[in-house]
């Protein structure tokens, strides 16, 4: 049986900046050298598996890490409650959010970022032995060789969060703090179900050992994916080599080029939307085998204003945003 949920000691306030602006690219950016050749550009998978240099194994276990026993639903309350909801309790909630003036950019942030943004960051490296892995967790385990563990799949899910964050830091600070908190929280009540159900860790001291110290892990990567965001590729991909490739010495570099290739990739899709579209969950990362190709200010633009339209039509009182739909 689970026990209740104390977490007092990691509360996730303390990931937030004040910060209204975060800048998403860089000029020593990886994806610079792509845009004056386009046709240079590869997916990060073809990419790391254009190395041919033979794999040497990391010895981080002292023994065969544990895995599943068993699966946990995937879904939870915050994936449920975003389902359709019937004709008259429909009616009975826009009469509520327009008679109490509620602000739905907030409301919006559990079941956006602690449902379906939670649902992205989770489903990347997720696997379970005996069945058959998902194209981006073959990514991870097959071509970048990285352990089967599940701490490595927190690494995994650190990752993603953290690039999810970036985006998150740059809407309107009030929102954004929402956002980061919805995602953070519900990141470490899977965590903690999983290893009690599918883990099978017993003990809940452990299991709170576990969740503090994946906690540090969480602070510690916002630290060091922040300086390389901020600084170059060279201390980026120092970062992603110290906490996804584990600081392995015999990693090969071509898969680190590759993993920041990815990252590059996504942070670029999260700078050309709207925080209207990101507020209303519309981002999904793009797989590992596909390519991001640069757009023009025009294509630019031409996204923003399909983006308008879509949301011109979003008449009913939960649709309301006041967020922006330019930038």
């Amino acid at each position: 049986m689970l026990r209740a949920s104390t977490r007092p000691a990691y509360a996730p306030i303390r990931l937030f900046s004040s910060t209204s602006r975060v800048a998403f690219e860089h000029k020593n950016s990886i994806l610079d050298k792509y845009k004056a050749d386009q046709d240079t550009i590869e997916a990060p998978s073809k990419l790391a598996s254009e190395s041919h240099l033979p794999f040497i194994k990391q010895n981080l276990y002292k023994k065969e890490p544990r895995q599943p026993k068993t699966k946990a639903p995937f879904l939870s309350e915050q994936e449920d409650s975003h389902a359709q909801l019937s004709g008259w309790k429909e009616k009975i909630g826009q009469f509520v959010v327009s008679t109490f003036k509620l602000d739905m950019d907030k409301s919006r942030s559990g079941p956006v970022a602690g449902g379906l943004y939670f649902a992205e960051c989770k489903k990347q490296a997720l696997i379970y032995p005996n069945e058959p892995m998902s194209d981006t967790a073959k990514f991870y385990y097959e071509t970048l060789k990285l352990p089967k563990s599940f701490s490595q799949q927190v690494q995994i899910i650190i990752l993603h969060y953290w690039i999810l964050s970036v985006r998150m830091r740059a809407m309107p600070f009030k929102y954004g703090r929402e956002y980061q908190k919805k995602l953070v929280d519900r990141i470490f009540t899977d965590l903690e179900t999983r290893m009690a159900t599918e883990i099978a860790i017993k003990s809940n001291r452990t299991i709170e050992n576990y969740l503090k110290d994946y906690h540090a892990q969480l602070l510690g990567c916002v630290l060091s994916y922040d300086e390389g965001l901020m600084s170059d590729d060279i201390t980026f991909a120092s970062a992603l080599w110290r906490n996804v490739f584990n600081a392995n010495e015999n990693v090969d570099v071509r898969h680190v080029e590759a993993l920041l290739v990815y990252v590059r990739s996504q942070l670029y899709v999260l700078n050309k939307m709207t925080d209207r579209a990101f507020g209303f969950g519309k981002f999904k990362f793009v797989p590992p085998d596909q390519v991001v190709q640069p757009i023009s200010p025009q294509q630019e633009e031409l996204i923003k204003q399909k983006t308008k339209e879509e949301f011109a039509s979003m008449k009913l009182p939960s649709q309301q945003s006041v967020l922006s739909m330019n930038e």
